[in-house]
């Protein structure tokens, strides 16, 4: 077995025309899981008497750290490519989003202990949304 088949945890794949698409989650050495994502491409690089066909392949890799925040852009961009969101809302959220970013960046200041304990405690009474993981999001979107 090579190296690149014991690292492959798991494999889907999507036939579109003459493309294909590889989501698999592989497993670093240190253990980490990332996802690798894969167009695969049939191109034919001969002649029609002659036809010699190469496959082009371009690969994405998600570690674990960037799955939610991947997971939201891809929502937001298949909600506008679907019509579900218009480009204007879309545009306007962005930057609603940032400048909410930038304010928390420059909000973030030393806090005394009494505040540090009384912002800790409100920190802990607020109800969080139950997070999911990166699959059961896609999943949602589609």
């Amino acid at each position: 077995m090579s190296e690149t088949e014991k690292d492959l945890v798991f494999s889907e794949s999507v036939k579109a025309g003459k493309r294909i698409y590889y989501f698999d989650v592989k497993q670093s050495r240190n253990g980490d899981k990332y996802i690798a994502i894969t167009e695969s491409k049939k191109i034919n690089e001969g002649t029609m008497e002659n036809p010699r066909f190469v496959f082009e392949k371009h690969k994405l890799f998600l570690y674990k750290e960037d799955y939610e925040k991947f997971v939201d852009a891809l929502t937001k961009t298949l909600d506008v490519a679907k019509g579900n969101v218009s480009v204007a809302d879309a545009l306007a959220a962005q930057a609603e989003a940032r400048a909410a970013s930038e304010m928390a960046a420059e909000a973030v200041a030393p806090v005394s202990g009494v505040e540090a304990s009384v912002a800790g405690e409100l920190a802990e009474d607020d109800d969080k949304p139950e997070k999911k993981s990166f699959l059961d999001k896609v999943k949602d979107i589609f």
